[in-house]
């Protein structure tokens, strides 16, 4: 059976013209002033059949088995690609944020039992089936709000143990899920113990156990005075580079750590946070192809700086916007980062789109998505908007109408 949305705002986030230099099927990030082209059909109809985009454009004949969608104006477009997430965690973070509230300071939360700490215990306490399902839970509420594809981070456990089984639940929770999940091994999240004998064990023993279980797995590394010296992430991604591995960085989130030439250096996909990152740097990544990736709701929820998105994108860099959900940040509305992103970071809501949509997708290795062209995966969700600019004009809420996964209809808010 195959689905026929009619009569749509589309945005098909596809470029003006083929790109003779890509490889067949594939697609390119945006950059510069093509972030704000989203290539838009102001009234079109989206063939789905066998799970893929077999057609777009205006009055497209419809199939004697089809289920016809009447849009009546709505916009289409991509799911959504949340590619920064914590969202596999145990425990809860409430007491902490509460003592935050009324000033206590983390250090006293942390000495308290709190902290990051905690959730590393309930993580080592919970089973790989009771990780799974809590992912699993939030998975389909982010689903409900328009998001198909996410990255879920390990980096909670701090033993090969703990992360190997939170992973194999990242595993376990994408086998029963409609949309995608793609893992990434954050081994150098923490320190515990003495930190050179911990960064060492970690790069020694931990990486070669986790790239055995989990051969082309993305590795990354946290940069900063809550997580990993700069020196150490270096060992750490440089080893994981050797053998193949994709490598992240997180850094620059409260103070700069020097970690964005290393990471530019070693050729990392990507970069994240940044807020505290420096003009220079920024200009420098902005002329490479490593991503910039941004997470406009994590500065509200820590009450921090935001990053200059709006600049970075000025300069022509590679750029994606993502939730940062997980145990100590409560979003995962992508809705709401577009919003908080044309708000305080200077993007337009146009570049926001492309940032959570096709962007996302390339840095995360998915060509399949995205965009809707023919032959694309066919994750597409139908607003209750007729202009696309709501998306960030509106703060909270749900906007989203139907979900379509692997071209099946999912849920529908």
């Amino acid at each position: 059976m195959s689905l026929l949305i009619r009569h749509a705002r589309v945005l098909t986030l596809a470029p003006p013209k083929a790109d003779a230099t890509l490889p067949p099927g594939a697609v390119r990030a945006r950059r510069g002033a093509a972030l704000k082209d989203l290539g838009v059909i102001p009234r079109g109809d989206v063939l789905v059949a066998d799970g893929r985009i077999a057609a777009v454009g205006a009055e497209l004949p419809v199939p004697a088995d089809a289920e016809v969608i009447e849009a009546d104006g709505r916009v289409v477009m991509p799911g959504f690609v949340d590619c920064h997430t914590h969202a596999c965690w145990a425990g809860d973070r409430l007491d902490d944020w509460e003592k935050l509230l009324s000033g206590v300071a983390p250090a006293e939360i942390a000495q308290r039992g709190g902290g990051p700490q905690a959730t590393v215990r309930a993580v080592r306490e919970a089973t790989r089936k009771q990780l799974a399902a809590a992912l699993r839970g939030r998975l389909d509420l982010m689903l409900r709000g328009g998001t198909t594809t996410v990255e879920v981070k390990s980096g909670l456990g701090l033993t090969l143990e703990a992360e190997t089984k939170m992973l194999f639940a990242i595993q376990r929770a994408a086998q029963e899920w409609s949309g995608t999940l793609v893992p990434t091994a954050l081994l150098g999240a923490a320190v515990e113990g003495d930190e050179a004998a911990f960064t060492r064990m970690v790069v020694r023993e931990m990486l070669p156990a986790v790239w055995h279980e989990f051969p082309g797995i993305t590795v990354e590394a946290a940069c900063g005075a809550d997580a990993w010296p700069a020196e150490a992430c270096v060992r750490l991604l440089e080893r994981a580079a050797r053998h193949g591995l994709p490598i992240r960085v997180s850094a620059d989130r409260t103070a700069a750590t020097g970690m964005v030439p290393e990471a530019l250096r070693l050729h990392a996909r990507s970069v994240d946070h940044l807020e505290a990152a420096s003009k220079a740097d920024l200009l420098a990544l902005a002329a490479t192809d490593t991503f910039a990736v941004f997470t406009p709701a994590a500065s509200l929820h820590a009450g921090g700086r935001t990053a200059r998105a709006g600049a970075f994108a000025d300069s022509g860099g590679l750029l994606a916007l993502a939730s940062d959900f997980g145990p100590a940040m409560p979003a995962q509305s992508m809705p709401l980062v577009i919003a908080l992103a044309v708000r305080g970071s200077g993007l337009t809501p146009a570049e926001a789109i492309t940032a959570t949509t096709v962007n996302a997708a390339v840095l995360l290795g998915l060509s399949d998505r995205g965009t809707i062209e023919p032959g694309r995966r066919a994750d597409l969700i139908l607003l209750r908007h007729r202009d696309e600019r709501l998306l960030a004009y509106e703060l909270g809420g749900n906007p989203v109408d139907l979900v379509i996964a692997g071209g099946q209809r999912v849920g529908a808010a």
